[in-house]
């Protein structure tokens, strides 16, 4: 099954910015009034337990989101169909080199290079879509050096999936493996070589997923 394995064969990862009104504000951000993303390449997935590497002159920053793994492919799907296009999900990391990207945004350039570099996209396994009921339930947490640096919930999204599902639809055909981000709740901030990464999944106080990983410079 594709959805499964859709780190090894997924075709793309959307990922929905400032979905988190907090964390909007935090970055001195506008909250936006409809939905914007933006794309990474499969070349940046990393699996728990894995190694992040922190390339030289970068600003890394990590942002714990919940991923929607696609099951079903389609465009122009409707909100209230959205979910059943949806196999499952996936805890993960979407790492930010925050001074490129800050440097980007002064130009009105694409956020590509600040997102895109390889082991950006820390991601977790597969978690079937009936274990989360209620995605808009779920709490997500991140531990950087043995510090606790974010902990929300994603009832806190602007947007919600079946919102943002027909949002990139309407754009871009969604296919079965694709991951979707969701967005990430308050608390962002810099991961250094030699910290110890952990982050966790949680739906109604139990645990879905954990996963770990080692910064390392790049080589």
């Amino acid at each position: 099954m594709t959805a499964r394995t859709f780190v090894q064969t997924g075709r793309k990862i959307v990922a929905i910015g400032r979905n988190f009104s907090e964390h909007a504000k935090e970055l001195g951000n506008a909250v936006p009034t409809a939905p914007f993303f933006f794309l990474k390449p499969t070349s940046s997935y990393v699996a728990s337990p894995g190694k992040i590497e922190i390339p030289q002159g970068c600003v890394v920053h990590h942002e714990v989101e919940l991923g929607v793994v696609i099951g079903k492919t389609g465009r122009n799907i409707s909100a209230a169909s959205a979910l059943d296009h949806v196999a499952g999900y996936a805890l993960a990391l979407d790492l930010t080199a925050r001074n490129l990207q800050d440097e980007a945004k002064k130009k009105g350039l694409p956020w590509s290079a600040a997102k895109g570099f390889d082991t950006f996209t820390p991601v977790g396994p597969f978690i079937p879509a009936d274990q989360i009921p209620d995605p808009h339930n779920v709490r997500l947490w991140i531990e950087v050096a043995g510090q606790i640096k974010q902990n929300g919930i994603t009832d806190a999204m602007i947007f919600q999936i079946p919102q943002l599902i027909e949002h990139v639809s309407r754009i871009m055909t969604l296919e079965e493996g694709d991951l979707l981000l969701t967005g990430t709740p308050k608390g962002v901030g810099p991961v250094q070589p030699g910290d110890n990464v952990v982050a966790g999944l949680e739906y109604q106080g139990k645990e879905l997923s954990r996963i770990e990983f080692e910064a390392i410079k790049r080589d």
